[in-house]
């Protein structure tokens, strides 16, 4: 074989490894994953505080890159105040009107690394029928083998804060409200999807 000829099996041998390679894929651990809320009650003098109940998703994370993705959805019917009165009222119409619009979304569209871990994630925000640009700022990101299921788990504590005005969630808003800020705490938990086997 010419030198030529190994110069170029060696690249596409390269080529052919960096093909295989792929990102990890982890699924949303629903039980351990809590988007949750903080906004302001009448005049500001304290805060409602909530979650949601149920959510899915997936994350994909190619480390050698650093890039990946992350696509959330949010079930908005379980949106839960810890006071049924208020739960009632903010699935009806004049507030996230669910019946119309039952979830949310979060796509991300860059995530941002130092190191090994995410720190920052830029993506878009459908709620209410709405999607606006909101950047999550990571403040933790970690995964370690899960001591039960004995596969990768990561989680992460994301942080936002957004105006719910921009979203057309307009109720009590200068009124009984002084702004429509609300801040994003959430908690999220990802186990690594299984290797297929062969075929």
């Amino acid at each position: 074989m010419t030198r030529s000829k190994m110069l170029l099996s060696a690249v596409l041998a390269a080529a052919c490894g960096t093909a295989v390679a792929a990102p990890d894929s982890y699924t949303i651990d629903s039980s351990h994953t809590y988007p949750s809320f903080k906004a302001a009650h009448i005049g500001g003098i304290s805060f409602w505080r909530g979650k949601i109940n149920q959510s899915s998703g997936a994350v994909t994370l190619d480390r050698a890159a650093k890039t990946g993705t992350i696509d959330i959805l949010m079930d908005m019917t379980s949106i839960d105040f810890g006071f049924e009165k208020m739960n009632e009222h903010a699935r009806k119409d004049d507030i996230f009107d669910v019946a119309k619009y039952p979830t949310a979304t979060y796509k991300s569209t860059k995530l941002v690394f130092t190191g090994d871990a995410i720190t920052a994630v830029e993506g878009n925000l459908t709620l209410h029928g709405v999607t606006k640009p909101v950047t999550l700022t990571v403040n933790q990101f970690k995964c370690i083998p899960h001591p039960f299921f004995k596969r990768e788990v990561c989680g992460a504590d994301a942080t936002a804060v957004i105006d719910r005005t921009d979203f057309g969630v307009s109720y009590g808003v200068g009124k009984a409200i002084p702004d429509g800020k609300v801040t994003l705490d959430i908690q999220v938990e990802a186990l690594k999807d299984e290797a297929a086997g062969p075929t």
